[in-house]
């Protein structure tokens, strides 16, 4: 009886709230260990001093390749984030989400930032003509930041030189890879590629693995 009292109180909490997984895996196991459900209640989130940039652009950018890695750094204590554009007026995303830049990237001081994230999306193409990205990414390599790209982004890390005899990977197109080959990247067909301080994916189904690589860059020394 005992036990199906637990039970009946671990279903109604879990139809209130969907996110907590061990009331799942009770159910799944029919296991209760109460020990681990209070370790699981009171488990805080470490906040780090790490500063993230995001480039975006100003249209077309692919909207879940920044909402998701955004929500995982944040989960992971990464709060510090923050979102240029070619200019502050509101950037379109091609799945409609509208967003309002925190700074111009020829305002961006790279000093301020730990990882430096180029989001992709068909408007991507357009950062990697745009001089002022150009210019940022090359300060941040020479600063020795640590680097992101996925979808289209990594073309603009190859315009830049930043792609150099690295291993990386990208949505692939046509200028796409052209991009990487001119700038001698050794093309990796995975979807996400982790190179050192430079970690690449290669389209918007990869955005939730591509997050969890970006913690995993953060916490290397």
């Amino acid at each position: 009886m005992k036990r199906w009292l637990v039970l009946s109180f671990l279903v109604v909490l879990l139809l209130f709230t969907s996110s907590c997984s061990f009331v799942k895996e009770y159910i799944e196991t029919g296991d209760v260990n109460l020990s681990v459900l209070k370790q699981k209640e009171n488990v805080t989130v470490e906040a780090h001093n790490d500063r993230i940039l995001f480039i975006i652009a100003q249209n077309s950018f692919r909207d879940e390749e920044l909402a998701k890695p955004k929500q995982i750094l944040k989960s992971a204590g990464y709060n510090n984030q923050d979102v240029a554009s070619i200019t502050t007026e509101h950037a379109l995303g091609m799945l409609g989400t509208v967003v309002k830049p925190d700074t111009a990237v020829k305002d961006v001081n790279i000093n301020n930032y730990n990882l430096v994230v180029v989001v992709g999306g068909i408007g991507a193409m357009a950062l990697a003509d745009d001089p002022d990205v150009i210019n940022l990414l090359i300060k941040a390599k020479n600063q020795s930041k640590k680097i992101a790209a996925i979808c289209l982004g990594p073309v603009a890390l190859a315009k830049a030189g930043l792609l150099n005899g690295m291993n990386a990977t990208v949505f692939q197109a046509p200028e796409s890879m052209a991009a990487l080959i001119e700038g001698n990247a050794a093309f990796i067909d995975k979807s996400v590629v982790v190179d050192d301080w430079l970690v690449t994916a290669n389209g918007p189904s990869t955005a939730d693995e591509f997050g969890n690589e970006l913690v995993k860059l953060l916490e290397k020394q």
